[in-house]
Parts: structure tokens; sequence; C-alpha cells
């Protein structure tokens, strides 16, 4: 990752790194890749470009279904992007990323060098990239499109670098705990708002026949801590000047990030939490079984592991999504990915333009529907299942924390993830907090 300091890196060799791009990435596109695995059209889609024929070039991991089939389903974006070609006369080309093509690059690392080299025209972006390109000047500023006025102001505030918006995506991706309700009525449990009554919850879990009460992955435990870390910079008072500080070294990060590793020790040591078995766990994949099975009370997972039955969307018992716990109650963490435009692009106006249709409320409404998630416009609502009320609540009433933020000097989703890793392998707190410094004071002496 491009904002990883070398101390970072060494820990985590390349094939540790690999799945990084796909779990940032997993809330947003989870279920593009599930509907985009059929109906699929080798080869390059871009390589048959001849004549006046107008073709816009869009690197993302996925692929397009065939864009001249009938009556074949495609998925959300594929609907917008159908609504873009008719309206604008163009063809959006997939250029994907497969892992096995790139060896040992992350999706992170190849689409820097293509968008730094101007391969392309449109890019699907994690939030690291998007602050890497966004500083370097590499992508264009949309806060002049039409569809940016009606941006929800936490999409404006996660996207914006040195005052140009630089991201825009077609979801607000947002991590909750998903909780077995029927077993917190079981044991007359009530559902946790702060630190102290989760370790209660799990205590009672434990001391009922349930070993490990939470399922934990390699990749999501740093919501627990980005909750608490951020929940007073996000929820009370001045957030930009809270930035500030942290930008010019006045306020510490691992000041911010201390609590909720602490929480984490805790966890660890009291056993509600396998550090081995979660470090070594791909997302869903390793806990899913026992959550549905009713063996774990408590996951973690992002908001539309609700609406799929390849994850949680099929459950034998009453399910409900929650913030994590915090000093201000439950508390959604929300990372941000985003679309983006390449600066010198041979095609910039034309991809801007299929951004304008994608990105409008009208295609938002479409996408927003089919896929039952929270847009980035602030016009459109969608009503989402029971089970993702109590998360959504917490969203409409403008709590929440953001788990990226560009306007932050050291990268945060990524970053945190790694170092939560250090923590699962048997480094100290204190080893991870001077790993947050490391990189603070990397990015300050960067300038």
């Amino acid at each position: 990752m491009e904002f990883m300091t070398q101390a970072v890196k060494s820990r985590f060799p390349k094939k540790a790194q690999k799945g990084w791009a796909a779990a940032c990435l997993a809330g947003a596109l989870s279920l593009l890749l599930v509907s985009c695995g059929q109906g699929r059209r080798p080869g390059n889609l871009a390589a048959g470009q001849t004549g006046n024929e107008r073709v816009v070039t869009l690197f993302s991991p996925m692929e397009k279904t065939d864009p001249n089939a009938k009556n074949v389903a495609r998925s959300a974006t594929d609907l917008t992007i159908a609504m873009a070609e008719e309206r604008l006369g163009v063809t959006v080309a997939y250029r994907t990323y497969t892992a096995e093509n790139y060896q040992d690059k992350t999706y992170d690392e190849v689409i820097l060098d293509r968008a730094r080299s101007n391969m392309d025209d449109l890019y699907l972006l994690n939030p690291d990239t998007l602050m890497a390109l966004g500083r370097e000047g590499a992508l264009m500023d949309l806060s002049g499109l039409e569809c940016a006025q009606n941006l929800r102001e936490i999409i404006r505030v996660a996207n914006t670098v040195d005052g140009r918006l630089v991201g825009i995506p077609q979801e607000v991706v947002a991590y909750g705990l998903f909780i077995n309700k029927s077993l917190f009525d079981q044991y007359s449990l009530a559902l946790p708002n702060t630190p102290e009554e989760f370790l209660e919850c799990c205590r009672v879990f434990q001391q009922n026949g349930f070993k490990t009460p939470i399922g934990a992955n390699r990749w999501w435990l740093e919501t627990f801590v980005l909750a608490q870390a951020y929940a007073d910079l996000y929820n009370g008072g001045d957030t930009e000047a809270g930035i500030a500080a942290l930008n010019s070294g006045q306020a510490r990060y691992s000041d911010y990030m201390r609590p909720g590793f602490e929480f984490l020790q805790t966890l660890i040591d009291r056993g509600y939490i396998d550090p081995e078995k979660a470090l070594v766990t791909e997302a869903i994949e390793g806990e899913r079984e026992d959550f549905l099975a009713g063996r774990t009370p408590i996951v973690m997972a992002y908001w539309g592991a609700a609406n799929t039955e390849t994850a949680y969307g099929k459950t034998d018992f009453e399910m409900q999504v929650i913030g994590f716990p915090s000093s201000r109650g439950q508390m959604p963490v929300m990372p941000m990915t985003g679309f983006g435009v390449g600066a010198n692009a041979e095609h910039a106006g034309d991809a801007m333009q299929v951004l304008e249709v994608i990105l409008s409320d009208e295609a938002l409404e479409v996408y927003s529907q089919t896929n039952r998630v929270i847009s980035p416009s602030r016009n459109v609502k969608v009503d989402c299942v029971p089970a993702l009320r109590p998360l959504n609540d917490r969203i409409e009433e403008g709590v929440y924390v953001l788990g990226s933020n560009a306007g932050m000097q050291v990268e945060q989703w990524g970053n945190t993830c790694l170092i939560v890793r250090q923590l699962l392998a048997g480094a100290s707190v204190e080893e991870c907090m001077a790993e947050f410094d490391r990189l603070q004071d990397a990015a300050l002496e960067e300038g």
C-alpha cells in the first residue's frame, strides 16, 4: 500500500497484503462481484475501438456483463452505466484487475501505476489511492458536476483532498455489529451501547458456554478501534479543527487510537476473540458458519452483507445490525470508496459526462433500490431491511465515524487494519502506538 511506511510493510509480506483492496472494497462491490460473475465477455472490451466510436475506459476490480446480451440480469452499476451509454452515445469498457495477472501487486499498487501513466479514464478508488492521487493532482476536481451538488456532507468531507472533491461513490458503505438478537433475548441482554456494556455481554455469553462470543477476521477489527477513537472528533464539535491539529502534529493519532487498542487487547486477554484464528481468517468466510448456526452471537460486517444470502441475508433467528460500542453509544463506521477521473485521461471529458449520469439522483435511485444501500445523494432514500434499521437510524441522525478521510495526512482504514494485525500477532499496545507515531512523523516530514 502506498501510504504504509516501510516499518509497517516489513511486517507484512506482499502475500499478506494482497487481500487489502478486496476487503476495503467489499462493502461497495461484493454484490457486484456476484452479479457480474455471469455472462462475461472475454478479452479487453476497449480493444475494438474504431472510427468515431466513443469509448470511456473504467479500471475496477470487476468485469462487465455483455452489453449486447438480451434479457440478462445486470448489476446495479451496470444498470446505471447502461443509462450513460444510451444517453451519451458512448461505450464504457471495463479493464479489470485480476490478481493472477499482476502477480504480487495489489489492486491499489496497480491502480496507482495505471493512473500515473494515464492508462484509463475512470477509476474505482480505495481511500488510500484516492488520497495519494488527489495530492499528486492526478485526479479531476468533481465539485463542478451537477450531481455533486446533491451529495451528503459526509461524502464531500471524506473525498476532498486539498480542497478538491476527487472521488464520488455510488453508495455509502457502513460497517456495524451483526447481532443474534434471539440469543441476546434468551440471556436477557440489552444491545450494548458502550465498551463496558459490550464487555458485559461477552462475559455473560462466555459464562453460558460460548467460548468465543465474537467472530472476528483479519480485516475488520479496526472498526472497533475507529469507533472509539473518533466518536468525539466527528460528533462532538469542530471536526475541521481536530483534523487540522492532527495534520500539524499538535495532536497525535496514537492518543486517539489508544482506547480502541486497549479495548481490543482486553477482548483478547479475556478470550472473547481468538487472535490466532482472526489473524488468518478471511472476512465472512471464517465466521459466517458459526454465526448462522447460533454458535457465535456477534460478528462484524458491512451494510450489504445483510442484504445477500451469500453473507447474512437469510438467518433462522432475528438479526439486528447496530453500531460499534463507543462513548457516544452505538457508532456506525463508514469508509469511503469512489469513482475518480484521471486528470490527464485521454477521454476525460466523456468520463466526466459519464459520472454526471451514473451519479445523478435518477441513476442513484436505480442503484440504491437495486442493492438496497445508502445513497451518497441526500435526495435519495431507500427502505432498508428490518435488520439494518438500528444502524440506518444512527446514520440518518448524523451519528457516525468516518473510517477513511482524505483530509487526514495519515490514511486511516488500511493502516489501522494492518496495525491491528500486529496486535493480533502479539505486539503490545505500546508497540502499536509507536507505529502510529512513525506514520504521523513520516507524514509530517513529507509536508
